[in-house]
């Protein structure tokens, strides 16, 4: 590694990723910050070469999606310091073909470190799936079980009541052995 490339760290990486339109993408903002280069030199070389990127590799957000992206990052209103384009949305291959574009070593190596990011995430949001199917069925499962339970707990109570019954019969009224008058002769 040459003094003039600085190793970035991965982990902060993940957090640039956003999901736009069913995508998973990174802003050209935070990725020039990761080339080390200034955000309109980075969309300069992507005009330049435009024909390496077609829509599946880089789109321009709405300024709906861009509001909703600045609530979420905590970026400055336009005009206020602020950017004055609608950003471009780059997907892994979009950040591959940047490279390519920027042609530099320490672009290589932002490269590789951002398509392991995107890696990661797929891994890990394949692990949520997984583990969401799983909970789905638990409590599908779950719903079944109480249904039993319920049934299970109602029969120990009727049955609980004849053992009960069984053991204490209600009493009846003892009748008397003898002659009975029905009234008593007074004196």
């Amino acid at each position: 590694m040459t003094a003039a490339v600085k190793k970035i760290p991965v982990s902060p990486v993940e957090s640039l990723i956003y999901l736009v339109r069913n995508q998973k993408v990174m802003l050209d903002e935070d990725l020039a910050n990761l080339y080390g280069v200034l955000t309109k030199s980075l969309n300069r070389a992507v005009k330049r070469n435009i024909s390496r990127f077609p829509p599946e590799f880089m789109f321009q957000l709405t300024p709906n999606e861009t509001e909703r992206l600045r609530y979420q990052t905590g970026t400055s209103k336009k005009g206020r310091g602020g950017r004055r384009y609608l950003p471009y949305a780059f997907t892994e291959y979009g950040v591959v073909m940047l490279s390519y574009v920027l042609n530099s070593e320490r672009a290589v190596q932002v490269s590789l470190i951002v398509v392991r990011a995107f890696i990661r995430m797929r891994g890990l949001m394949s692990k949520n799936k997984e583990l969401a199917v799983r909970i789905e069925k638990l409590e599908h499962g779950h719903g079944h079980i109480d249904s039993v339970i319920e049934v299970l707990v109602e029969d120990i109570e009727r049955l609980s009541k004849d053992i009960r019954w069984i053991k204490n019969p209600p009493l009846k009224p003892k009748h008397r052995i003898g002659f009975y008058i029905d009234k008593e002769p007074s004196e």
